[in-house]
């Protein structure tokens, strides 16, 4: 199939011949070092007491606007850290008599989003903008593809916004050029999974890595996704956790151990779950899940502290949340006596699916009381737990890797971290009874059989290694993801995955007939760029019936969008 190009798009390639014809090459190999960041020139300039010119400075970047003003132009390139305002002046870029450099590379050749790097002295301009003053110009990386720049008019209306959430995802390099919030979300998360690492290595654990490729999926209850491994003729799990791998190292000596893991799970998707994800998890002997408690939040109160400029308060979804420790605990009995005035204490599996239909909570047959206590749970009370609140001592059905509790047997100690009525962090004092622990195994195999594909499967090398003996441990799992969602402000967790999952992009040209009026409008329209409305109607000259009947047929046919806004309706091309 030929690609289909825009008219933006074949005169780039026009002046990527242009270039090469000039003898410049668009795609240069050699190294280009630059001697500052945007950042450290805006800075740096500011700070002084005058404006005393810096004569020597070397940048480099993609150009995101061109103002030419005849022999002078002004562009703003932007480098991994910010934006900063150039000046080209023809006979300062061209000291010579050939002035091609400017008046055919850079007015005709060079587009927004190209890559070029600069050097020059740095001023401040008449109307106050610290500015690059270039001596020279370099063509780094010429770009094919127009960007969607935003623009704003002088009412704050956005035109050409790149909103849609499909095309970011899809598009993330494009996302993290045009909407600068984005880039400041992965910087945040960032911050987050290394103040973890000094909080954990300030205390001696050691980081750590475990197989992703496993014969058992074991550590969870979860669906695994499955794969095969050739040379050695056996089926493989991609991990669903790393819990089993992290508590052989603790058999082995390890006094505290940490893994931030890419773990996998074959289970649906919404705006919280994706089947790959990041998961830390931290195993530490001699301690139990009280500990764990303290431990974690005063963890967290740090994490919050470094990222968000020693504050403790966030706002999610225009919710207050306060990470200042301590946090509250409640154990599930209560929780749920709480919120249902039912008492799970001592119910058999009979008693817990007849409340379950009372509750109007729906469960499968095939669920035992594990199962059916989490889902009374997940239903009725984990939405009500907004503040960060432990919920402690689950039953032993729905533990079966956690440490029974040392006065109730039908419990565990465990706790899971509730913040904004989702899980974000799992702890147990871990079982280290290696009977226990197979018999408890047992129990998955028979949930199992009763059709239960998330049960958990028998991991006979694990049993063995407890059988060598296991110091009593605490061990806890926290979401990176949920976490990052929470600490950046964004309700999806697409939103903190660089490239989240998606469905497979639909490249099927479609074959449609238009009429006159329809390919009108759809030729004032450029791929990947958004419209006002008002715009393409006035641009296109059509009567108010003629628009009316021509943009409902464009849009039956899905070769257009219209999108309303906070700044109106805007239209795109499918």
């Amino acid at each position: 199939m030929s690609q289909q190009l825009s008219e933006q798009e074949i005169l780039r390639r026009e002046s990527l011949v242009a270039l090469r014809e000039m003898g410049i090459e668009p795609y240069p190999a050699a190294r280009y070092e630059a001697s500052h960041f945007s950042t450290d020139i805006l800075e740096g300039f500011e700070k002084q007491e005058d404006d005393e010119v810096w004569t020597s400075v070397k940048l480099s970047g993609r150009i995101m606007t061109k103002r030419i003003m005849g022999k002078a132009s002004f562009l703003d390139v932007m480098d991994s850290k910010g934006r900063l305002q150039v000046y080209l002046n023809r006979d300062i870029l061209c000291p010579d008599e050939n002035k091609d450099l400017y008046n055919v590379v850079f007015k005709r050749h060079l587009d927004i989003g190209d890559f070029i790097g600069i050097t020059g002295k740095v001023f401040r301009t008449k109307m106050g903008e610290i500015t690059i003053e270039a001596d020279s110009l370099t063509v780094l990386s010429k770009s094919l593809k127009p960007l969607p720049i935003v623009k704003k008019d002088e009412e704050g209306n956005v035109y050409d916004a790149f909103t849609d959430p499909e095309q970011r995802y899809r598009m993330r390099y494009v996302d993290l050029v045009v909407n600068d919030h984005v880039k400041e979300t992965f910087i945040t998360r960032s911050k987050i999974m290394t103040a973890m690492r000094e909080f954990f290595n300030r205390h001696d654990y050691l980081e750590v890595e475990t197989p992703i490729l496993q014969p058992i999926p074991g550590g969870a209850a979860a669906r695994p996704f499955i794969t095969h491994h050739n040379a050695l003729n056996i089926p493989l799990y991609l991990r669903i956790a790393n819990e089993l791998y992290l508590k052989r190292l603790i058999v082995g000596g390890f006094e505290g151990v940490y893994e931030f893991a890419k773990d996998f799970r074959n289970e649906g998707m919404d705006r919280t779950h994706n089947p790959e994800f990041t998961a830390m998890e931290i195993y530490v002997a001699y301690k139990d899940y009280f500990w764990m408690m303290e431990f974690t939040e005063q963890m967290l109160e740090h994490v919050v502290k470094t990222v968000h400029n020693g504050k403790t308060e966030v706002s999610f979804g225009g919710t207050k949340l306060n990470f200042k420790a301590p946090y509250a605990r409640v154990s599930m009995r209560d929780a749920i006596l709480e919120h249902t005035q039912f008492d799970i204490d001592g119910k058999s599996e009979e008693e817990l699916r007849e409340a379950c239909k009372k509750m109007g909570v729906e469960v499968d047959s095939t669920y035992g009381k594990g199962k059916l206590i989490d889902e009374i749970f997940g239903e009725k009370c984990e939405p009500k737990y907004i503040q960060p609140t432990f919920i402690t001592d689950y039953p032993v059905e729905m533990s079966p890797l956690c440490k029974k509790h040392r006065e109730n047997p039908e419990y565990t100690e465990r706790f899971e971290l509730m913040i904004n009525g989702k899980e974000v962090a799992n702890a147990y004092s871990e079982l280290n009874d290696p009977i226990d622990q197979r018999e408890r195994f047992e129990e998955q195999v028979k949930l199992a059989e009763k059709g239960d594909d998330e049960a958990m499967f028998i991991d006979q090398d694990f049993l063995r290694a407890l059988e060598y003996g296991m110091p009593p441990t605490s061990g806890m799992g926290i979401g990176i993801d949920r976490l990052t969602m929470m600490l950046t402000d964004n309700a999806s967790i697409q939103e903190v995955l660089f490239f989240p999952q998606m469905k497979p992009e639909n490249k099927e040209e479609k074959k449609v007939e238009l009429n006159e009026n329809e390919k009108l409008i759809s030729s004032l329209l450029e791929p990947e760029t958004s419209y006002a409305l008002s715009e393409i109607k006035e641009k296109a000259g059509l009567s108010n019936k003629q628009w009316d009947k021509s943009l409902k047929g464009l849009n039956q046919k899905e070769v257009t969008k219209v999108e309303k806004t906070e700044s109106g309706l805007f239209i795109r091309l499918a």
